[in-house]
């Protein structure tokens, strides 16, 4: 059994660490631009946001979530782009107060699911616990994001295993989203964590391996660096297939990004 308590002590301290590299920006600050092509970081918090105000809906009220999900197929426009847009557009002391009152929200609302009960989605539905995994592994995206437009180099935490967990869950589905065939073998992955303790899954004879440290490879799965940047070791051919498309995020196949930037 997964303790909720826990992860979400984690995805409140993933939260709080990237409030406070953007509490003390001013409004030029906010306008940064970010790796994500016309995102700045102000667009990134309000990406957040809106995926926060999605998961309280579907915690805490089906119907309306599940209308919002329809609006969102039907409007001819990319929602998640044009929800930042319009987010980005707000004074940044009022975006940093509605993203704050929405994490908050998320804990509470994810914390009073009654154990077992799946909550719908974008795509399939999603336990509580994995609800919460996800909205971690959003943060340490979207963080790493203004972390690099502010020139800010990463300090690795146990967190990163909760990411990594959905990198490793996720295996199956980038190869689907790029119309591939799921791997017919078994993966391993054995990455190294901050403190030197060793994460793995998958049974120690398979052929397809990553061996990698645990931030290379989250920074792998959410595509925030380009494979050449890392430093993983890779063995199998399905492993070595898996490595440029690997996706941890749901939706249509990532841009990814250029090669040169340091993990």
């Amino acid at each position: 059994m997964t303790d909720i308590a826990a992860l979400l002590a984690d995805l409140v301290a993933e939260g709080d660490e990237l409030d406070a590299r953007v509490s003390t920006l001013d409004e030029a600050g906010w306008r940064t631009p970010t790796p994500a092509d016309g995102w700045t970081i102000a667009h990134q918090i309000a990406h957040l946001t809106w995926t926060d105000r999605a998961t309280i809906l579907a915690a805490t009220d089906v119907e309306a979530f599940s209308a919002e999900l329809r609006a969102a197929m039907t409007t001819g426009e990319n929602p998640v782009d044009a929800a930042a847009a319009q987010g980005a557009a707000q004074p940044p002391d009022d975006l940093l107060a509605t993203w704050r009152r929405g994490r908050n929200d998320v804990v509470a609302a994810l914390g009073a699911v009654p154990p077992g009960q799946k909550l719908p989605w974008f795509g399939p539905p999603m336990a509580p616990a994995s609800m919460a995994t996800a909205r971690l592994m959003e943060t340490f995206g979207h963080g790493q994001d203004v972390l690099d437009a502010l020139g800010i180099r990463r300090v690795p935490t146990a967190r990163l295993r909760h990411v990594a967990h959905i990198g490793v869950r996720t295996v199956g589905f980038a190869f689907a989203v790029h119309d591939k065939p799921a791997p017919a073998e078994p993966f391993r992955f054995e990455l190294t964590g901050p403190d030197g303790d060793l994460w793995t899954w998958g049974p120690d004879d398979a052929v397809n391996r990553i061996v990698a440290p645990a931030l290379d490879f989250c920074l792998l799965v959410t595509q925030r660096r380009h494979r050449d940047d890392l430093r993983l070791t890779v063995t199998g051919d399905q492993a070595s297939e898996w490595v440029p498309i690997a996706q941890a995020f749901a939706g249509p196949p990532g841009a990814g990004r250029r090669p040169g930037l340091a993990a």
